[in-house]
């Protein structure tokens, strides 16, 4: 008896599967974009003004940068356990929505704050609840990535998540004009978007309870740990952190040296996270199709946002602003699109905790550091903001020219028109 072979799926056939897994990956990355839109209008809109507002509860500028900065600290450290555990439980959803929730929770509860010290904890928390959930999210959207490209899928997320970043600003600085309530009143309205914020994330676990099944074709890195690339671009990306100034320091500086009005701060800041979230699609489609060899100019110009901000006036210190938050894109979009293709897929979720977990670190090291510089002389925090964006211009040519040849796009998608 002759073994019965089963004819071959149609070509058509195959089409009509592939397309219908492509919209419905393209579906997941848009529910999580809109949902982090939210998000970042409750936690963006804070801290647009956390840098001020800090200061009239008595805390001064290196207070301001060690708060802010032990928030990214922990908000990028404890990542490297959330990924890990991710990755070891391969409970995704549960610890991304455990994240969501500690997170959107803390903002809201600013309003309550009776001292810096009390609003210095939530401050911290928030960044906890960021940490918590950021790293199996990345590992979730990255799955979709594989049909659609990784620098796209990233980039789209961004520029949802930097419009949510604008828009909460705007909406802080509006309640500030109208003065109604001051701080506490505004803190107190962003209960409104992270509820909203919750409720999508019900809704996105529902819908996709099992995100790992979008991957049409697993794009894996096959290799033993952790490549050496990893290791490089990790060592310039922290550089660069240490050299970004977190903009509760910004805000202070533009406050105190009355450089822009207390209810246009949150306007500069609207500012940059429209241009960071304009960028960022830009920037994962140059990535998908030229590689981490963008990221160098893209440093090189970012990295002019310490000058322009903190010794420039009002209309330098927006084109400052404005360059803060084109590295925030950059940042944002390439870093974890570059990241889940050095990596194992089953071991994403772990790289990018102990990646994020690197950076932070830099980034809190060198946050304290430019608070100390600037307590003593602006162009001091200058000086160092610079020196440590450009040495991370080396490590980047290297692994520019170790992936020089490799498309960063997927199979599926390497080759295809814009």
């Amino acid at each position: 008896m002759g073994t019965e072979r089963t004819p071959p799926e149609p070509p058509a056939e195959r089409g009509a599967v592939r397309s219908a897994g492509h919209s419905r990956a393209i579906r997941f990355v848009l529910l999580i974009g809109v949902l982090s839109l939210f998000a970042d209008f409750t936690y963006e809109g804070s801290r647009s003004v956390l840098g001020p507002y800090l200061g009239t509860l008595g805390a001064g500028a290196v207070v301001i940068a060690v708060v802010s900065g032990l928030g990214e600290l922990l908000g990028y450290g404890l990542r490297l356990v959330s990924g890990r555990f991710a990755d070891a439980t391969h409970q995704f959803w549960p610890i991304t929505i455990a994240g969501y929730i500690i997170q959107m929770v803390s903002v809201p509860l600013l309003a309550l704050a009776a001292s810096w010290p009390v609003a210095a904890v939530l401050i911290v928390l928030e960044r906890v609840g960021k940490a918590t959930r950021n790293p199996p999210r990345d590992a979730m959207l990255s799955h979709a990535a594989t049909d659609i490209g990784y620098g796209t899928v990233f980039g789209i997320h961004e520029a949802l998540d930097q419009f949510g970043a604008m828009l909460g600003p705007l909406a802080i600085a509006g309640i500030l004009a109208l003065r109604v309530g001051g701080y506490r009143f505004a803190f107190a309205t962003l209960a409104i978007p992270a509820g909203i914020c919750l409720i999508l994330v019900g809704v996105a676990r529902f819908v996709y309870p099992r995100p790992q099944d979008l991957a049409a074709k697993p794009a894996d890195v096959q290799t033993r740990g952790l490549p050496r690339i990893f290791w490089i671009y990790l060592g310039g990306a922290a550089l660069a952190g240490a050299g970004f100034a977190d903009w509760p320091l910004i805000a202070f500086h533009f406050a105190q040296g009355s450089v822009v009005g207390a209810d246009v701060i949150p306007i500069f800041y609207a500012v940059a996270m429209a241009v960071s979230g304009a960028g960022s699609f830009l920037f994962g489609r140059l990535y998908d199709r030229f590689g981490i060899g963008v990221l160098l100019p893209l440093t090189v110009v970012s990295a002019l946002y310490a000058p322009l901000a903190f010794l420039g006036g009002f209309w330098v210190a927006l084109v400052g602003a404005s360059l803060w938050g084109l590295g925030m894109g950059v940042q944002e979009s390439i870093i974890p699109a570059a990241v889940a293709t050095m990596v194992p897929a089953a071991r994403r979720a772990s790289a990018y905790g102990l990646f994020t977990a690197g950076y932070g670190i830099a980034w809190f090291l060198g946050s304290v550091l430019i608070g100390i510089l600037y307590s003593v002389a602006v162009p001091a925090a200058v000086a160092f903001a610079l020196v440590a964006e450009v040495a991370a211009l080396p490590l980047l040519v290297a692994v520019r020219r170790r992936t020089r040849g490799a498309s960063p796009m997927p199979p599926s998608v390497a080759g295809q028109p814009a």
